[in-house]
């Protein structure tokens, strides 16, 4: 996923300083023309709260609050989180501590949710997208949302 190319569009811009992890095909629908995401299509929301702890340890910043919005964290399938595209020296402590105490809420509450229709699924994934757009009008006042 990940929208247009530069060669096939130039009206959009491109963001360079974060990247948007998710398992929300809405997200990566809606916002992968103008900002890197990693999609992962199969992965439920412990895996995608894993792999952006991973991307800590690496030396990357979370964004946005790994349990944000007023949906209870085991009552929808999807997550998305805003993180910095560039690694940095050293493993940023808060980032860290977030994500690991995200994990343990997650791993303490009952087993991964099950969509029972297709109305709710979708309620979901218009939830977790609106939190990423309104996480985007901070990211653009501190700079990491400049296009290239």
């Amino acid at each position: 996923m990940g929208g247009a190319t530069e060669s096939e569009s130039t009206d959009i811009t491109r963001y360079k300083y974060f990247l948007i992890l998710t398992n929300n095909p809405m997200v990566a629908e809606t916002l992968g023309d103008q900002f890197p995401i990693e999609f992962l299509a199969e992965a439920s929301d412990r895996d995608v709260l894993l792999r952006a702890r991973d991307r800590v340890h690496l030396g990357h910043r979370v964004l946005t609050a790994p349990l944000s919005g007023s949906v209870k964290p085991w009552e929808t399938p999807y997550r998305s989180i805003m993180m910095t595209a560039e690694r940095e020296d050293g493993v940023d402590y808060f980032s860290l501590v977030n994500m690991e105490r995200a994990l343990s809420i997650i791993n303490d509450a009952k087993a991964s949710h099950q969509v029972t229709c297709d109305a709710i699924d979708r309620d979901f994934q218009i939830i977790d997208l609106s939190l990423m757009e309104r996480a985007l009008p901070s990211l653009k006042a501190t700079g990491l949302a400049q296009g290239q």
